[in-house]
């Protein structure tokens, strides 16, 4: 899976990321809609501030390693500054393994863990997966200030298999489209065209007569 480097803002593949993913177009049907909304009321901070939600599939031993979901590169942040806060919701019950770490964060009181977490769990701060649960954390302080012990990662998948989707919230309004012109609206768009994305996930790479996709440029549809 490709991933956006932390310093530069570019599109690389990644061995840190394992899983496989897509993107659904922001308010794409009545539920996709209802749930943003709902996100949007829950962090108190405003819906167009978010990325179209990411829904992400983790099978036998794969993994996210521990990462910053903040950037610090200028062309990155032009697209609605930091990513202030994130939210995980889980899809999926996993048997054993998967569950988000925060290896730099350990809480107020001691986290005490029996032989039903990971080892990798065992290693900051975690919590299981369980489906229709739903994970908020903040990667900047009160300050707006990056925050080091946001750091997470995805533990890999021992028994069974992960199904979550990411919402990612920008400090500033995110990802808005252009009216007209032939424009990428995604710092990821030209690598996903050449993995494919356009064919697979058109909806959110190209859109419809009525709703622009996020990589028009890329995939020539324009």
């Amino acid at each position: 899976m490709v991933v956006a480097d932390g310093n530069s803002g570019e599109s690389i593949d990644s061995e840190e990321r394992t899983s496989s993913g897509m993107f659904l177009t922001k308010r794409q049907d009545d539920i996709v809609a209802n749930v943003e909304a709902k996100l949007a009321t829950w962090t108190f901070l405003p819906e167009e501030n978010g990325e179209a939600l990411q829904i992400l599939h983790y099978e036998n031993g794969q993994k996210y390693d521990p990462h910053f979901d903040y950037y610090y590169d200028k062309e990155t942040l032009k697209l609605g500054g930091h990513r202030i806060a994130t939210v995980l919701m889980y899809l999926s019950n996993v048997t054993k393994g998967g569950e988000t770490v925060f290896p730099m964060w350990k809480g107020k009181t001691p986290q005490l863990k029996d032989d039903s977490w990971s080892e990798c769990a065992k290693q900051g701060y975690a919590v299981k997966p369980r489906k229709g649960d739903a994970l908020l954390f903040f990667n900047l302080h009160p300050n707006a200030t990056t925050d080091p012990t946001s750091l997470h990662g995805s533990c890999p998948v021992i028994e069974g298999e992960k199904w979550s989707a990411t919402r990612w919230i920008h400090v500033r309004s995110f990802g808005k489209k252009q009216p007209d012109g032939c424009v990428d609206d995604h710092e990821s768009c030209e690598i996903w065209a050449k993995a494919g994305e356009c064919e697979k996930n058109p909806m959110y790479m190209m859109g419809s007569e009525t709703d622009l996709g996020y990589c028009r440029k890329s995939c020539k549809a324009c």
